[in-house]
């Protein structure tokens, strides 16, 4: 060990590297004031996206920036010359393929395949993609077939997630959209997986998924959310499954502050919340903002902001098209 006096100002370097390894190493560092030495120094986090930062490195006469990781350690370094190198990353779209309903950074990405059971709306890529789309109640009934033409039999926990899916998206094979195919493919998976009483195993699911005690009026609207614009209206519809309706309701105030909020931030006009009873099979609609699209949809009109629509439990086939004929005057 070497021992140096306290007020030596004598830089000590350790490393893990032969001494004929480090000295080249040594002359070909800079000092970090040569890379620190600006007015404003940036530094980024690895979860940090690059159409957020790629302005900031343009406009920045550092060409260096430090990438740290979530526990403020040294990650890697980004430098401005990769902005022309940025390879863009693969993406496939499943179970949805509007922007606004998908991740932050879509934009620069390169969307390879959309397996969806939804409409397309307002969807355009730079490059031709594969599109697996059908008119089956969940996606994971196209995903199955996908596994099939591969010749794949997906494991055991994958079966099990992928009939848990089709149920919980099917209502139990309640939905209008449901289909002869994801009742034959649950069938099958349930095969593989192993749950003999798949309709038991899905009411039970159901059942302990609806309970909605713990959630925050913020987390309830969140939880399965998307938004549309119809007819120049952008508006917002949440759906929850529920087998107690008039425990959500003990919260409309406090949901409604949440809706008011979203509406405000978002510059909707209408926030819809679809409180669906899996039991009595139809859904109380909780509305903020102007009422005319879903009172004009529904044949309707609120009652302290809510109305019970008989049979509809499916966002997609009962309430979206509702609305947009609505919002066409139809």
């Amino acid at each position: 060990d070497v021992i140096l006096p306290r007020d030596s100002k004598t830089p000590i370097l350790r490393v893990n590297k032969s001494l004929f390894k480090t000295i080249p190493l040594i002359s070909q560092s800079v000092s970090i004031l040569s890379i620190m030495n600006h007015e404003k120094f940036y530094s980024f986090s690895t979860d940090d996206y690059l159409i957020d930062i790629k302005d900031i490195m343009k406009e920045s006469t550092q060409t260096n920036f430090p990438v740290v990781d979530k526990n403020g350690e040294v990650y890697g370094t980004i430098r401005t010359k990769n902005l022309i190198n940025f390879t863009r990353k693969n993406v496939v779209l499943v179970d949805h393929n509007e922007a606004a309903q998908s991740v932050a950074g879509l934009k620069d990405a390169k969307i390879i395949q959309v397996v969806d059971h939804h409409k397309f709306g307002n969807f355009e890529t730079n490059e031709p993609v594969k599109i697996n789309a059908e008119t089956v109640g969940c996606t994971c009934t196209i995903i199955y077939g996908l596994y099939k033409e591969a010749g794949i039999v997906p494991p055991k926990e994958i079966a099990g997630l992928m009939l848990s899916a089709i149920l919980s998206d099917t209502l139990l094979f309640k939905s209008p959209t449901c289909t002869e195919k994801d009742i034959q493919v649950v069938k099958e998976l349930a095969a593989i997986s192993g749950i003999e009483n798949y309709e038991a195993f899905g009411m039970d699911m159901l059942i302990a998924g609806t309970s909605l005690s713990d959630k925050t009026p913020e987390e309830i609207l969140t939880m399965d959310q998307k938004e549309f614009s119809m007819n120049g209206v952008k508006l917002a519809i949440s759906q929850v499954n529920t087998v107690d309706v008039k425990g959500v309701l003990d919260q409309q105030a406090s949901l409604e502050k949440a809706m008011t909020e979203t509406n405000a931030k978002n510059d909707y006009q209408l926030s819809v919340l679809v409180i669906t009873d899996i039991v009595k099979a139809g859904s109380m609609l909780l509305v903020v903002g102007e009422p005319t699209l879903v009172e004009r949809g529904f044949h309707t009109t609120l009652t302290n902001n809510t109305a019970w629509v008989d049979g509809v439990v499916s966002r997609k086939k009962q309430v979206v098209p509702f609305l947009m004929a609505a919002s066409q005057g139809v």
